[in-house]
Parts: structure tokens; sequence; C-alpha cells
């Protein structure tokens, strides 16, 4: 399963922290040996990966299970670090903090360090971990069956008339599931504990402060972080925020993501009608309006007459081409690739190959984490289906690219237990030092949502709106303005005197 398809389960919204290496790289006889404090140590030991820095290194860090009992049972968190090639320009660490819920920061690190140490010019050690459940870290199981693990299932579509009965059954049958294997390990799947995470990480290597550049859900770690540890902060980058609403949280990024994809979408329809898409046979109709029109009717016709794929016993149907479509507006790169989809569920002559991402089910252990932090961190409303059926269908009229599926009902409306503490409430207490970045059109985490996270800090921020489409801006789908404003507040502290904007 590829980190660009947990990014895209349910919330889609992605920091890497380093280290000095001073006072944490001593050889112990252990990768978890602790100081005589409490403090850990962490003894790094190389992990390169396949095009990633050759001088990333890796260690485990054990952080308790239950914060309110912190000398009991231990878990372990996969860490990370990337040090400073130009140690005389090194001004501290830097912690990449991925989204999801459900991302590898780890696996992040490796994706974007190298670019980061150019950006950086070696200011920062680079570090980040893996969150609880995610990776090479501790991870819980709900023993889901198969079918019940497929992206197109844990998003939640409706049935093909806009009916949730079967939607309603299998949220059932996950939270059930969920409450009877997950245990407490499942249950300490929190946003406030990756908060806590992060600061014993912090500890770990040594740092009194540290600087963040946090993506999608990591945002909003970040911005918890920054509201529990502010004292704690050097220059903390937001790149890709939802609405921290404290009452929601999950349920309203999902909510807002119909409106998201109405917004993204006619940067799909433009490239899908312009005359260059002939070469390749992708060019789906003459005029960028004919398009949506095009796509809704293809999806109404694989709703009623799904069509075999390459993958035996998964056929594309209608929502099937619907998340292929949501995950194709993550970035202009995959457009190609759900435009040659549409050719071949239209053409018939031969089989369509499905995304890898939707051609099999997620492992359960990544299920578990997706569910369990969105379904942990607030109390869902026990709505009827009645409720949840009247949403979906108001919801599919207002936004038919997404037909209803970010209001859908969820395993959180039947989880069992209530939260562990409420969600943090994002205020404008705080040092001065975040700078926001976020493009217009972003699919998974609005534009109009980020304002929200704007307006919770206050004076604390300054937004960079980039004129884009797309999510995930720095290093990303931005453009050379955005970047340039991550990059100096990064090396020099610097930010626009106010919130400002990147034209396209």
């Amino acid at each position: 399963m590829t980190t660009y398809a947990k990014k895209t389960l349910l919330l889609a919204l992605s920091a890497a922290s380093v280290a000095a290496g001073l006072t944490v790289t001593g050889a112990v006889a252990t990768a978890a040996a602790h100081t005589g404090s409490d403090t850990p140590r962490l003894a790094w030991h190389p992990c390169a990966r396949p095009d990633g820095p050759a001088a990333q290194e890796c260690a485990e860090l054990p952080v308790p299970l239950d914060y309110r009992d912190p000398a009991g049972r231990q878990i372990t968190l996969a860490v990370s670090r990337i040090r400073s090639d130009r140690p005389e320009a090194r001004r501290g660490t830097l912690v990449v903090i991925p989204g999801g819920p459900g991302s590898s920061g780890v696996q992040r690190l490796a994706q974007k360090g190298a670019a980061l140490q150019r950006e950086t010019a070696g200011a920062y050690d680079l570090v980040a971990f893996d969150p609880r459940g995610v990776g090479a870290s501790t991870t819980a199981s709900c023993d889901l069956a198969p079918e019940d693990r497929y992206l197109t299932t844990l998003r939640s579509w409706p049935g093909p008339d806009g009916g949730i009965t079967e939607n309603v059954a299998r949220s059932r049958r996950v939270a059930e599931a969920c409450a009877r294997n997950g245990g407490p390990v499942l249950r300490s799947f929190t946003t406030a504990n990756q908060i806590r995470d992060l600061d014993r990480f912090r500890e770990a290597l040594g740092e009194r402060k540290l600087s963040a550049w946090s993506v999608s859900y990591g945002t909003y770690v970040a911005a918890g972080y920054a509201q529990k540890f502010p004292e704690r902060t050097d220059r903390w980058v937001l790149d890709s925020s939802g609405d921290p609403d404290p009452k929601r949280v999950a349920r309203g990024w999902l909510a807002n993501m119909a409106q998201g994809a109405d917004d993204r979408f006619p940067d799909f329809a433009a490239w899908a009608a312009h005359p260059d898409r002939d070469r390749d046979g992708l060019r789906l109709a003459a005029r960028p309006e004919e398009v949506e029109p095009l796509v809704l009717a293809l999806a109404a016709a694989l709703d009623r007459a799904p069509r075999e794929s390459t993958t035996p016993g998964v056929p594309v149907t209608g929502n099937r081409l619907r998340q292929a479509l949501q995950s194709s507006l993550y970035n202009d790169s995959a457009f190609a690739s759900f435009a040659r989809l549409v050719r071949a569920a239209q053409d018939g002559a031969q089989p369509p190959v499905l995304p890898p991402e939707l051609a099999q089910p997620l492992r359960d252990e990544d299920a578990a984490v997706m569910v369990g932090v969105v379904c942990n961190d607030v109390a869902w409303p026990r709505t009827s289906q009645a409720a949840y059926q009247r949403a979906v269908g108001e919801d599919r009229a207002r936004h038919p690219l997404t037909a209803g599926m970010p209001v859908n009902v969820l395993p959180c409306s039947y989880w069992q237990g209530a939260p562990a503490q409420k969600p943090v409430r994002i205020t404008d207490d705080g040092p001065s030092n975040i700078l926001m970045i976020q493009n217009r059109r972003d699919p998974s985490t609005p534009h109009f949502g980020a304002l929200k996270m704007r307006e919770a800090l206050g004076e604390r921020a300054v937004l960079v709106t980039v004129e884009r489409g797309g999510h995930g801006v720095y290093l990303g789908n931005g453009n050379p303005c955005g970047d340039r404003a991550v990059t100096g507040f990064l090396t020099t502290g610097e930010r626009p005197a106010g919130d400002t904007e990147c034209a396209g």
C-alpha cells in the first residue's frame, strides 16, 4: 500500500524533525535503552532506502502506551533522521510531520529529505517518525475481512442508487471488530498521543525546540503541538490545513471534501479537453464543460453494469471510478492515468487496469490506524440511518462528483468507548512563528477550511495562498513563489508582513 493511497483513504489530510546528534548518538546495547533519567537514548543505524538520501538513519523510540501511566507499558515508534551535511550552517532540528492519518514519516523523509536538504542548505538536521500504528512502529489489528478493507468500502461510498444500508451494516461490523480485536493499543491511536509522542521524540533528540514542516492531517498535529507546547516551537510550517473545529475534527474535514472536489475538477476538465491530449488519445471532450457530464454518465453506467478489470474479482464499478477521480485530483501528474482509465472503461475492447490502491484491500493494520485515529479523536453523533440517508441524498444533489460519500456513515458512529480526552482547541495564544501555505484549489483540505485554521491562530500565523490546484504545496504541487516563501522562512525566519498570494 503506497503512502499516496493511504493519504487518500479518509482525509488525505501528511514532518521531519532532526537531531543534532551530539547528545543522542552514543552507543547503547539496544535500540531503546534508557539513560539514568526517564529520557530514552536512541541507537541510530543506517537505513537508506532506494532513491532516498544515503545518509538516512533509523532508531526506535519507546513511548508510554498511556501517558497517564508513563512508567507502565511501553510501545515503540520507528524514528529517522538525516543529519545536516553542513554542520557549520546547522541552526536546529526540523521535524517532518506526515499526513493521513496513516502516513509514514520515515517514508516521507526518504522521499523529501534530499530536496529539503538542498532547500535549507544544511540549516537543519531532518527528522521524522512513524506514528503509532504506522509502518515499523507498534501496530494494531481489527481483523477485518478483506472485503471491508478496500478503499471504496472504507471511504463509505453509497450504493448505486444512493442507498446506505450496506454502509450502515459494514460500519457496525468494522466498529465491533475493532472493539473486539484492537485492544488498548488501538485505543491509543489519537492525535493527542501523537502530539505527546512528538515531544517525547524532541526530548530524546536533546533539543529544546523543534522546527516543523507539516502536511495535510499533519498540520492538525502541528497546530495541536504548538497549542500545547508553544515554548518548544521554533519555525513552524503548516502546509495544506483543514478546519480545526474541535467539535467535528475529521467529520468536518470529510464533509469539506465535496466542495473541494468541485473546486478542483475544472483543472482536470481543462486538461482533459485540451487539444494536446489528442496525441496520447486521452482527450475526453472537445470543451472543458463537457468533461464532468461525461465522467458522471460513465460512473452511472458502471453502477448499472460494472466492467471486469485486469484484477480478477475486482471490477470497475461506478464507485471505483469515482474514487480514482478523487485520487487523481491530488496532483496534476495523475490526470493522465485517470483519463486512461476512463478511455478503457468506455472502450470495452480490453479490460481496464485499476490503480493498485483500488485493486487490492489495504493491510489490516493500515485500515486499523486510519479508522482508529478518526474515531478515537472525537465522539461522533449517534445519528439515525434515516438522517444519514437524508444527508447523503442532499449532498449527492449538490456535489455529484463525490456522490454523498463525504457525509455518509462511518464506523465512528458505532465506535465503542468515549474518547480519552477532548480535542484541543486551536487559539492565538503563543508566539508568532507559524507560516501557513495553501493551494487555492485543494481537493482534500480546501482553502475555505484552511481559512478557519488561519482565523483560529490569529496573529500567530501568516498565510500564503498559492494560485494552484492539488494537495500538498511545498516541494510538491505549489510553485516557485510558494516554495521561496517556505524556504525563506525556514532559513532566515522571515515571513511576509501579512497574508499574501502567489500567482500560478
